[in-house]
């Protein structure tokens, strides 16, 4: 998908609608994203309650049935625990209409911003012992932070310089950061009935196409990677409190008598933050820990290469790296034999976990065939620069 459009406005309030000049910035990068994802074989596990999902007629289930209906060549139709979302980012809505629609009728002053904001989650698995279905937390905590990213820009909103200081207030939308998207993101999911209990990590990302920042918050094991000139410039650390137990934002049940002594409740303040300036052609890579537990950096970065089997345009070729990524975490998940990212990880703690690696639950269910598949998520973005 290319969030490359020619033009985007936010229509001012009325009484500032009457002006025949229209102020156009420069915005000289372009984003094309892909995602895919794949989720782990459905296992039930001892304590696990029957899963009862967003229903598919409330505002987060159709939601997460429209983020989940992306083409893409790997054939899996949920995410598991994991979940994500890209969005434009503008204060593209205005109302129940589209403001692009709304900028055709003539006469209006509009100022103009651009950006992608994005992020996955991945729900920790452990919650399943406790009854509760831990995607339920990752699929609210992205539908909020694309419900906020929407409407707000992904750097500070550009204004016409010829206005007075009262026109400049009334711009609609607001500068929002990673780190206040993820914090009012975690907000929406306490505040949601439907979720009981449960945690996630998160990452989240913004892309300014005005002047090619990217800016990022990411706590737990979830993270991103930059590749430039297919080599890795930039991957986030990890977030842990030991090992395999990450960082992660969490809701706990209403008071029941019911202990959670294993349960880690973390913050947004927690999040460690970073911004870097993009280039053309860079690729950026934001990904659950099924990808970084089992695909080495190097592979990452080859993967993520022209796919001469697909067409040669930038949406295509960026679904296809998302695709492949997914495909070959599998692949790495499912060889026993091979020496895995989380195996390395493992030895360094004094323990032995050959091949892939399956999922988060206890280590004594760790070597257990049927949990060798771990759910993966990735989002793909293509920095495109142009000239003038």
């Amino acid at each position: 998908m290319n969030f490359n459009w020619s033009v985007r406005e936010t229509v001012r309030p009325l009484a500032s609608r009457l002006f025949s000049s229209v102020y156009t910035p420069a915005h000289p990068y372009s984003f094309h994203i892909g995602a895919s994802f794949a989720p782990k074989p459905p296992i039930r596990f001892a304590g696990e309650k029957p899963r009862v999902p967003f229903p598919s007629d409330g505002i987060i289930g159709s939601w997460r049935n429209k983020m989940l209906s992306r083409r893409k060549a790997v054939q899996t139709k949920a995410c598991g625990e994991d979940f994500f979302f890209y969005v434009n980012v503008d204060a593209q809505h205005v109302g129940s209409y589209d403001i692009r629609v709304l900028s055709c009728l003539g006469g209006l002053r509009v100022v103009f911003g651009q950006g992608v904001c994005l992020g996955v989650a991945d729900g920790i698995t452990a919650w399943l012992e406790s009854g509760v279905d831990p995607a339920l937390f990752s699929q609210a905590l992205m539908f909020h932070a694309h419900r906020y990213a929407r409407s707000a820009w992904a750097g500070e909103p550009e204004v016409d310089p010829t206005l007075d200081y009262e026109e400049r207030e009334q711009v609609e939308g607001w500068e929002l950061t990673p780190y206040e998207c993820m914090d009012l993101a975690y907000g929406g999911v306490l505040r949601e009935k439907a979720v009981e209990a449960g945690s996630s990590t998160a990452c989240i990302l913004t892309l300014n196409s005005a002047n090619g920042l990217l800016r990022a918050a990411n706590l737990g094991d979830s993270g991103f990677s930059i590749i430039r000139g297919g080599s890795i410039l930039y991957s986030q650390p990890v977030q842990t409190h030991f090992f395999n137990c990450p960082k992660q934002l969490t809701k706990l049940p209403p008071p029941s008598g019911k202990r959670f002594t294993r349960a880690c409740v973390d913050s947004p303040r927690d999040a460690e933050t970073y911004q870097t300036q993009l280039c053309n052609g860079d690729i950026i890579v934001a990904y659950t820990d099924g990808l970084t537990d089992n695909v080495f950096p190097h592979e990452m970065a080859e993967i993520c290469s022209p796919d001469p089997e697909v067409d040669p345009s930038d949406d295509a070729q960026v679904q296809s790296m998302a695709d492949r990524l997914i495909i070959h975490a599998r692949d790495c998940m499912a060889a026993k034999t091979r020496v895995s990212p989380f195996e390395r990880h493992a030895a360094r703690e004094g323990m032995f976990f050959p091949g892939g690696k399956p999922d988060e639950l206890s280590f004594s269910t760790l070597t257990d065939a049927r949990l060798r598949f771990h759910s993966v998520t990735v989002v793909v973005a293509l920095v495109r620069e142009t000239e003038g």
